[in-house]
């Protein structure tokens, strides 16, 4: 008998998908395709994870992640599977701003997450101290990088700590919210790590990216949002699970996983549901917890991960009262790096960014913060009306801004990006190999292949096409034919970074 035949005879596997946000619901999404039953368990009363909507002065905008990487095809390819297709929008504005040594300034072009290939464009942002330390890198020996080298620690050594604390901190904090003299090179700009890998001046490995880049000749939006709003993707999701005969179960949290004759065993408060597979789409405190008595391995790694932790502060103004504001006019916002002592991080000019914003509320002004990143989590303790008023402090220095917003909506997110630093691939390897030795479970999510929205999406479909191969034996076509589109998203999607972006977005 044929395997086709064998499957239209045998009843679908049940798959349990642990978590709710966007990873877990690509992953329920991918699965219900594929013929098998599908749980999805989240343990909240919401899905979507970091991606949430919320009302500012009666207007609907994000508060959280709030565009996705579109240069990369699966989370754009997910929005338009899930019927949103006619909603999708690239922003009105990407003219970005650095606040840097008490002014507003240009955010350099031709640059990989802020590493230059021609100092010129950064004359504006550096001293003349800091272009002449670039360029002494020609004279210098070799500096090995190993397995894996932070982003900052490398960089600093070949063009100096300026380059690092005024362009590639404020980008790189951007996504991560993190430390780049922590951060790992070859796990979050692999490009360049392959670059420095080559050998000769880390100029040249830039202008070499920028040339492999051109010679793609990427057109269309590097940025796409919905319009109502990124936190509209997680609700369509789950429709189109549920239409597909997937079950979505919240409140429900996971108490324990359990091996058993024929599969898994996932226990929760009000029952036990049998699985023949699991796909663990939690954060890595979580994940570890529910692994630690059938993996203590994995448990371990994944105890290992850190958390950044950060929150939004989203204000709406007067238009009125904020037009003869010169430096709102145009831009979709700035960021701030660290070194220069402000208590903000970035600030999104939301109207301007976002046209439907604008039509949403014509006579507003709606613009948001972000404040905290990794090791400065204090902040976070402030109250709501503390944050608020440094944010408007930091914005009246950085624009002039003085009026009074009509309304303020603040969103703590705690624990919300994983950290990668130095060595945090060879985690993930080792927490993959650990886990593969569980038969049919995989986890997916920002821990392991990337913090933005398509990078989560990729990794749920290949925890899904994984589980299904075992389950099933095979992988569809269509699904193989997925696969090939991911891993060519992955080479496409290195050009983005050679362009300044400019967004506290973290994707």
């Amino acid at each position: 008998m044929q395997r086709s035949q064998q499957r239209a005879e045998t009843p679908p596997g049940h798959v349990v998908v642990i978590g709710g946000g966007i990873a877990g619901l690509a992953a329920a999404h991918h699965l219900v395709a594929t013929g098998l039953r599908v749980t999805l368990l989240e343990a909240t009363d919401r899905l979507g994870g970091k991606l949430m909507t919320g009302e500012v002065a009666g207007v609907q905008v994000d508060l959280g992640a709030e565009s996705m990487l579109a240069r990369r095809p699966e989370a754009v390819a997910l929005a338009r599977e899930v019927g949103l297709a006619d909603r999708l929008q690239p922003p009105a504005t990407a003219t970005a701003s650095l606040w840097t040594r008490d002014a507003l300034r240009p955010m350099p072009k031709g640059h990989v997450m802020g590493v230059p290939g021609d100092p010129a464009v950064l004359g504006e942002v550096l001293s003349p101290e800091g272009l002449a330390r670039i360029a002494e890198e020609r004279d210098l020996t070799p500096t090995p990088v190993g397995d894996d080298v932070a982003v900052g620690a490398y960089v600093a050594d070949r063009l100096g700590r300026e380059v690092v604390d005024r362009l590639v901190e404020p980008l790189l904090g951007g996504v991560y919210a993190g430390d780049a003299y922590r951060i790992s090179m070859r796990a979050a700009v692999p490009q360049l790590f392959e670059a420095v890998r080559e050998g000769g001046p880390l100029l040249e490995g830039v202008r070499r990216i920028q040339e492999r880049a051109a010679a793609r000749q990427l057109t269309g939006p590097v940025f796409q949002g919905i319009a109502g709003g990124i936190g509209t993707l997680p609700a369509a999701v789950a429709d189109a699970v549920r239409a597909g005969g997937g079950e979505i179960l919240d409140r429900t949290p996971v108490l324990g996983l359990t091996r058993t004759e024929s599969g898994w065993a996932v226990r929760t408060d009000a029952r036990t549901i049998a699985a023949d597979g699991i796909v663990l789409a939690t954060p890595a405190w979580s994940a570890g917890t529910l692994l630690a008595a059938e993996s203590p391995a994995a448990s371990a790694e994944l105890s290992g991960v850190e958390y950044a932790s950060m929150a939004l502060v989203t204000l709406a103004f007067r238009r009125a009262d904020i037009e003869r504001y010169e430096a709102l006019r145009g831009r979709s916002g700035f960021l701030v790096p660290p070194v220069d002592g402000r208590t903000i991080k970035a600030s999104t000019f939301s109207s301007n960014k976002w046209q439907w914003v604008a039509d949403a509320a014509p006579d507003l002004f709606v613009l948001r913060t972000s404040v905290g990143r990794y090791g400065e989590e204090d902040h976070l303790h402030r109250e709501d009306e503390e944050l608020v008023a440094v944010s408007l402090r930091d914005l009246a220095a950085a624009t002039g801004l003085t009026a009074r917003p009509v309304d303020t909506e603040v969103t703590r997110w705690i624990g919300g990006l994983p950290q990668y630093p130095v060595g945090h691939l060879a985690r993930v390897a080792r927490i993959r190999d650990e886990v593969a030795k569980l038969p049919a479970l995989r986890v997916c999510g920002a821990v392991y292949d990337g913090v933005g929205i398509p990078a989560c999406v990729a990794s749920a479909h290949r925890a899904a096409d994984e589980i299904a191969d075992e389950l099933t034996g095979e992988i569809p076509g269509e699904i193989a034919g997925e696969i090939a589109g991911e891993i060519a998203g992955e080479i496409i999607a290195t050009s983005t970074l050679v362009r300044g972006t400019g967004s506290e977005a973290g994707q």
